[in-house]
């Protein structure tokens, strides 16, 4: 006979297991953000495009890279909603005959956090880029502070690579 203090273990382990389960929805709802990224997206793309002729060559470059922010942030949502969902929830069965992106199942946690971290590096680039296309008008503390934040981000992401490399071998 199985003692009461085997039981409440069993009994909290099952619990916590499938507590996991708790993580879906907040995954589902990743993927409004996409939907929201979207919209932002086409919204901007509506906005800009009826004065394409009439805007400078430098107005044309941030209204574009405004796009690509907005992309990058997609992709992002995307790899951190597929890849925590098979990590921590459950593997994802979509049918043998669904097309399944190469890299679904391959990241683990340590990856993902590299993939984030180097995403935000990415967008971080492209805000700084902005501001250095639009640099008479930013107050130079203001810039000073854009480019410590901008470096502490990509140092973070060299550091954060450099101990996941350590911590492999």
């Amino acid at each position: 006979m199985m003692n009461i203090k085997t039981k409440i273990e069993q009994t909290s382990e099952r619990l916590m297991y499938r507590s996991r389960w708790i993580l879906a929805p907040v995954y589902m709802g990743l993927s409004l953000t996409l939907f929201a990224l979207s919209i932002k997206f086409f919204q901007e793309l509506y906005h800009f495009l009826p004065y394409i002729l009439e805007i400078s060559e430098g107005d044309l470059i941030l209204k574009v890279l405004s796009l690509i922010d907005l992309v990058l942030v997609g992709g992002m949502v995307v790899i951190v909603m597929f890849s925590g969902y098979e990590n921590f929830v459950s593997e994802m069965s979509i049918g043998e005959k669904t097309e399944k992106l190469d890299w679904l199942g391959t990241h683990d946690y340590g990856s993902l956090k590299m993939k984030v971290a180097a995403s935000v590096v990415a967008i971080s680039s492209i805000h700084l880029l902005k501001v250095f296309m639009n640099i008479e008008t930013t107050d130079n503390d203001k810039l000073l502070w854009y480019v410590v934040i901008h470096l502490t981000m990509v140092f973070s992401a060299f550091l954060m690579g450099y101990l996941d490399k350590l911590t492999k071998h």
